[in-house]
């Protein structure tokens, strides 16, 4: 391809609960973006809008789903057949490359798509676009070994990946998880994997983070502990604990706080959550637009072991202790114990979780960070440059 021409990349983000995809997706964008390329990601996030699209950069929203069971979803807003709602999204979605003609697609963690919806897509591009790069973007860990390979047995995802997909990025390193092993990937399938590291985000300049912390009220030496759980849907346990750890002290605490409870936090839990906070002066939101600057400002994030959670407290340089999930998937609790293998984070298992713990934990990471900053000052989060040298060999014709 011509370097003069704009090159058009079509993104594919599912969204059928939480924030990591579309944060995922819009941290691969924004680094991707350029004066002569042009992305268009295609959601089904209901809070997309509510993020700053970069220029050169814009989406598609795709109704909602939500996730039942592991294969019934329902729509999330408009009261329609689920049938229906699939059959709408699926249909713009083809709509969309071909009127677009993208020469990257790039699908995030599913290689079907919700409920194969992407299928039709990829079939009408290896047919009348062969020139299109189609890129399957895996996160580091999917699920537990014999959960995936099972799966995607049942699904036939490993002949979607043999025939329809250009390149897999996992975006991981190989040392901490080797998705190729643990999923039985075959030899022809292995050849176009790309383990491309961890993907950095916005890291803000030392005024922005002071500016941030005088906004959150702390003084030059106070200790701040931020504790999030991503969208929120299933993160009321950690909150609920961390405020009782507060609580059940006699004294006040020797660090400040901030609670994001994230925007899919059940409504009662949260009102619950922002009441208990207020008689312990703690502030709360529901949604914070710019994560990195309050993670930069932060001592410690207790969070659940998201992906994107750990590179964007990894990106900052901030120190994380992990409650990670183990339904309906365990790879965050795959994640968190590779990542404590590194001494990158601490965790606390699900099931072992109690304030008391959790206060011990907290404690400890705050008076005694030295090895993990040691560890995480070393870390190197490779993924956009090593996507960015794909890009540049796909548009010069390299490859």
């Amino acid at each position: 391809m011509a370097r003069n021409t704009t090159f058009n990349i079509l993104m594919y983000s599912h969204d059928t609960y939480g924030l990591g995809h579309i944060r995922r997706t819009m941290a691969i964008a924004s680094q991707l973006r350029g004066p002569k390329i042009n992305i268009l990601i295609l959601t089904g996030s209901p809070i997309a809008g509510r993020f700053a699209f970069p220029e050169h950069i814009d989406f598609v929203r795709i109704p909602g789903m939500i996730k039942k069971t592991n294969d019934e979803y329902l729509p999330l807003s408009i009261k329609i057949n689920p049938k229906h709602a699939l059959d709408i999204r699926k249909n713009i979605i083809t709509a969309t490359a071909k009127t677009f003609q993208p020469h990257l697609f790039i699908v995030d963690k599913e290689p079907l798509g919700l409920k194969k919806e992407v299928l039709p897509t990829l079939r009408w591009l290896k047919r009348c676009r062969p020139g299109t790069r189609t890129i399957l973007g895996l996160r580091d860990i999917m699920d537990d070994a014999e959960t995936i390979r099972h799966d995607w047995n049942s699904k036939g995802v490993y002949e979607v990946l043999e025939h329809l997909y250009s390149e897999i990025w996992i975006y991981g390193n190989r040392e901490f998880y080797d998705s190729i092993g643990e999923y039985a990937i075959s030899e022809p399938i292995s050849r176009k994997m790309h383990f491309t590291g961890y993907i950095p985000r916005k890291v803000p300049n030392k005024n922005v983070v002071q500016n941030t912390r005088k906004e959150q009220g702390l003084e030059k030496h106070d200790k701040l502990v931020v504790v999030t759980t991503g969208g929120g849907g299933d993160g009321y346990p950690v909150m609920d604990n961390f405020l009782s750890m507060l609580e059940s002290q006699s004294h006040p605490p020797s660090f400040k706080s901030i609670l994001i409870t994230g925007p899919f936090m059940p409504k009662n839990e949260r009102k619950r959550i922002f009441k208990r906070a207020r008689k312990l002066g703690v502030r709360t939101f529901h949604f914070y637009r710019n994560m990195e600057k309050i993670f930069a400002a932060a001592d410690l994030v207790v969070c659940m072991g998201g992906y994107n959670t750990l590179c964007e407290t990894l990106s900052q340089g901030t120190i994380s202790l992990i409650i990670p999930r183990v339904t309906p998937r365990k790879e965050q609790l795959i994640r968190a114990k590779a990542f404590h293998n590194q001494h990158l984070v601490d965790y606390i298992p699900w099931n072992k979780l109690t304030a008391s713990i959790m206060r011990e934990k907290v404690l400890t990471l705050l008076d005694s960070p030295g090895s993990f900053n040691e560890a995480i000052s070393g870390f190197k989060l490779t993924g956009i440059e090593t996507m960015s040298q794909r890009l540049q060999a796909f548009r010069c014709g390299d490859v």
